[in-house]
């Protein structure tokens, strides 16, 4: 990244931290409870998927990684979405999606995540015969094999997507419930808002999720504003991916804090959507001090060429959070997660958490 594109307040800044601060970053027990498998993928994972498969792709790592990676930023969320065309491309093969799973797990696990809910769309990787429910058991598989060989608490979250028919919603909630207390956690709603902005005919699906067990979130407001965020709403969701927007609606400030909502908030890919002219006008603090319960995350790791690590450093060195907040929405991130399944872990993670904060140097003056 160049001086300029900095000094413009696009993505930069975790670098200029102190030393004691990113040491801190790295050491904090870190939760991402928004984070695609598909925007995920290791370049050189895909260069091997894309040999294996014979698929036309970069046969170098570093030019699959210039492929992976979206622009920043991009004109709109439809042009981020396109990135998504070639990994979802190598991802059509059980033992593909049980790969990308366990190495995700593995990444995230390297820099110091001890809970993650990896969420992905199912029906996106059937285009050449792979069966609903063996999809999902492949990531199910890889997720919790990397889970138990790294430490890592990891829940999976199924995307139903806006511009699919409703039946092919309904199959989907039904094939992931199935999955209900093996890993899958939740359910959720993604896609190109602007060509399907209305969620509500997706109710019947959520229902079955909800009678399984799976929490409910929502993706709102890469396009549309806050509107958005009150569509959302009509499905009662647990929590909403994104839906920074809401900060530019008072009332509905405060209708989240009142209902206790959470929002899975992404900077550096709102950025990169073209939501904001540049990272700083990000209102992940506003919201924060607001009283909205708020999560940081990254979204997507590859497409957004992005760790928590260097994310919770943007947080803090470009939008002006400061390290006991950014504690705090890690400890939001544990009290909203999708642990319904698993009250022990949760206080555990929890335990975990407040012994860091305990003996943090960092955080002595905030108590």
């Amino acid at each position: 990244m160049t001086e300029a594109e900095v000094d413009a307040g696009d993505p930069g800044g975790e670098d200029d931290l102190p030393a004691d601060l990113a040491g801190a970053i790295r050491r904090l027990p870190k939760a991402e409870l928004h984070l695609h498998l598909d925007g995920s993928l290791r370049p050189a994972t895909a260069v091997e998927l894309a040999r294996e498969r014979g698929i036309a792709a970069p046969r170098g790592v570093a030019e699959m990684r210039r492929r992976l990676v979206a622009p920043m930023p991009c004109p709109d969320q439809a042009r981020l979405l396109d990135a998504f065309a070639l990994p979802v491309s190598l991802l059509q093969d059980g033992a593909a999606l049980e790969r990308v799973a366990s190495e995700l797990v593995e990444d995230l696990a390297a820099e110091g995540t001890t809970y993650a809910e990896i969420r992905w769309a199912p029906t996106l990787h059937m285009e050449r015969g792979l069966a609903l429910r063996d999809g999902i058991g492949a990531v199910v598989r890889g997720a919790r094999a990397a889970a138990r060989t790294r430490g890592v608490t990891v829940r999976l979250i199924a995307v139903i997507l806006r511009t699919h028919d409703v039946e092919r919603a309904v199959a989907m909630a039904h094939a992931a419930s199935a999955f209900a207390g093996d890993g899958v956690a939740g359910i959720d709603l993604a896609g190109r808002e602007a060509a399907a902005p209305d969620p509500l005919p997706f109710l019947p699906a959520f229902g079955i999720a909800r009678a399984a067990g799976l929490g409910v979130t929502c993706h709102a407001a890469e396009w549309g504003g806050p509107a958005q965020v009150r569509r959302a709403l009509a499905l009662e969701p647990d929590r909403i991916a994104h839906g920074a927007a809401s900060a530019e609606d008072p009332a509905l400030v405060a209708e989240l804090r009142a209902r206790g909502i959470t929002l899975d908030l992404c900077p550096t890919s709102n950025r990169q959507a073209g939501l904001y002219p540049a990272l700083a006008h990000h209102p992940l603090v506003r919201l924060h001090r607001a009283g909205v319960a708020v999560t940081l995350s990254t979204d997507d790791r590859t497409v957004s060429d992005l760790t928590l690590t260097r994310e919770i450093g943007r947080a803090i060195g470009r939008l002006g959070a400061t390290f006991p907040e950014i504690v705090a929405m890690t400890r939001t991130a544990l009290r909203a997660a999708f642990l319904a399944d698993d009250e022990p872990e949760r206080a555990r993670l929890l335990a975990a958490l407040e012994a860091f904060a305990a003996g943090e140097p960092l955080l002595a003056a905030s108590r």
